[in-house]
């Protein structure tokens, strides 16, 4: 009888549990949706750096949103693991090359840029003459004096791991009156 009884109090443990998972189940896209949300809008106002790679990765988890042959589970896991991508971009130091098109007229150029965490981004064209950094507050780059040049070359093969981890002095362009 003391093991029928506690078989029948596991049961009900269970049907509670099953019952909870509708809920749980209802719940979940809503969440979902606003972590894709918010995870977009952080994008939009982080620095513009990988914005191929970053977009193409949003367009996926809208695309797989939608899609009713991907359990919640399997899209919970993608969007928690787009967010620990962008946390990682926080953490490292990166070197590319990209097209930048600076002026509305002018046409666009390569040039290889220098992301440090999400602290500093800076370009320097492929010859080395011109190099500028990402300005927040203005929302564009701004062109650098010749000295930061050798920093951010030095900044940029140490992102390639062809020389050792050193202190680099690169330029901050912090907000005014930032909070």
């Amino acid at each position: 009888e003391a093991l029928l009884q506690s078989q029948l109090t596991e049961q009900g443990a269970l049907q509670t549990q099953i019952e909870g998972i509708t809920t749980t189940s209802r719940e979940m896209v809503p969440l979902m949706q606003d972590m894709l949300g918010a995870l977009e809008q952080f994008i939009q106002l982080d620095l513009p750096f990988l914005k191929q790679e970053r977009g193409a990765r949003m367009d996926a988890l809208r695309a797989m949103m939608v899609r009713a042959d991907v359990t919640h589970s399997e899209k919970f896991r993608r969007i928690l693991e787009a967010y620990q991508i962008e946390n990682e971009y926080g953490r490292t130091i990166e070197t590319y090359q990209a097209s930048l098109n600076q002026n509305e007229g002018g046409s666009p150029r390569t040039v290889q840029f220098l992301r440090v965490g999400r602290v500093v981004l800076v370009y320097q064209t492929l010859d080395g003459l011109e190099s500028g950094v990402w300005d927040q507050e203005k929302r564009s780059f701004e062109i650098l004096p010749s000295e930061y040049s050798r920093a951010i070359t030095k900044g940029m093969r140490i992102a390639l791991k062809q020389a050792p981890p050193d202190l680099l002095r690169l330029p901050l362009m912090t907000p005014k009156g930032g909070k």
